[in-house]
């Protein structure tokens, strides 16, 4: 009995669902590489719901010519595609550099959006602006999307995403039309993360999201056009629950005179966030206008419990104590009698 012990199987022998998870757990190219430790592991890999192709992929050829590494990524992602057996993939992501492989990234899109029913898509493609092909905006299975240093330029035809919850935007370019156009028609939204807001003016009117809970903004409190689009977006969210607020200060503009009275040209009085409980303003730097939007946001929420603010590390310790020393001397008005208010110095990396 013992011998018989010794002797088994124990790989081969796993549950489907434990080899799966084990599979979802390893870089994509050290799970290809369990086809070779027994018949049962051999054809795995070709059911992974999850395909991440990045740079451990190649890792091991970087130091050949550029050409090279571009041939080999080409060919290990095309090998993986060609076999995978789908249809549905929970999770598809590209994170590789570009190495002049705009055509193959096209096909790779194209191929995904005809044969495969992708729920999560992420792409990064690092030191450059990946234009999205026309077969991008054709996949209408999303449920949610991350794209970081890509240009977004939908088609007059796009309708949205319709199943969208959950959407992450880094450095991405896009016109103000174009973001209009996206987040018209995404019903669904539970979560958004618009690390880039400088896309222009917006409408004053979005649909009304019911769904969503999270938005993080990053916005320049000189640019207009940036908190009139984030204003825009937290007006047609009622039911936030938390909303974080990266602040950027573009040192080529000068501060507006008129920035004060921007909050009341938007018509403060027209909504406000029964949901909001947590509220983060990140890097802030305490100009003018910054204040005026903590006040309105914080005079719009009678359930907020906390609002957090972490100074930008420009700013001086004595600058630091005068806002403290201010918020205490005329205290913000608030919605909520018990928010908790916490203001602290951003972290450096050290």
């Amino acid at each position: 009995m013992k011998t018989q012990c010794r002797n088994s199987d124990i790989i081969s022998s796993l549950p489907q669902n434990i080899i799966d998870t084990i599979l979802s757990l390893m870089p994509l190219q050290d799970a290809l590489r369990t086809s070779i430790l027994s018949k049962r592991w051999r054809y795995c890999w070709m059911t992974m719901p999850k395909l991440v192709f990045d740079l451990s992929l190649v890792h091991e050829i970087f130091d050949h010519h550029e050409h090279l590494v571009k041939s080999k990524i080409v060919d290990a992602i095309f090998h993986v595609l060609l076999l995978h057996n789908g249809p549905t993939i929970l999770k598809f992501q590209i994170f590789i550099p570009e190495l002049g492989m705009v055509t193959e990234f096209d096909q790779i899109i194209l191929y995904i959006s005809r044969k495969l029913n992708v729920k999560e898509l992420i792409i990064d493609i690092p030191n450059t602006s990946y234009k999205l092909p026309a077969s991008f905006f054709s996949l209408q299975g999303l449920e949610s999307l991350g794209l970081t240093n890509c240009y977004f330029q939908p088609p007059v035809t796009f309708n949205g995403f319709n199943k969208l919850r959950s959407l992450l935007f880094d450095n991405v370019q896009l016109s103000a039309k174009a973001l209009h156009q996206l987040l018209s028609n995404c019903p669904l939204l539970e979560d958004i993360t618009l690390l880039y807001l400088g896309a222009g003016c917006m409408p004053n009117k979005l649909p009304t999201w019911l769904h969503l809970r999270y938005v993080c903004l990053h916005l320049c409190p000189k640019e207009q056009d940036s908190i009139s689009s984030a204003l825009c977006i937290i007006r047609s969210s009622p039911n936030i629950e938390k909303l974080i607020l990266q602040m950027y200060d573009n040192r080529r503009l000068p501060i507006q005179e008129s920035s004060m009275k921007f909050v009341d040209l938007q018509d403060g009085s027209s909504f406000t966030l029964a949901r909001l409980k947590h509220l983060e303003i990140v890097s802030f730097s305490n100009n003018a206008f910054e204040m005026e939007f903590v006040k309105l946001i914080m005079a719009k929420s009678p359930v907020l419990k906390i609002a957090r603010i972490e100074v930008n590390v420009r700013v001086s310790v004595d600058e630091e104590l005068k806002i403290l020393r201010d918020m205490i001397r005329h205290p913000l008005p608030r919605a909520s009698p018990s928010v908790d208010l916490i203001v602290e110095r951003q972290k450096t990396s050290s």
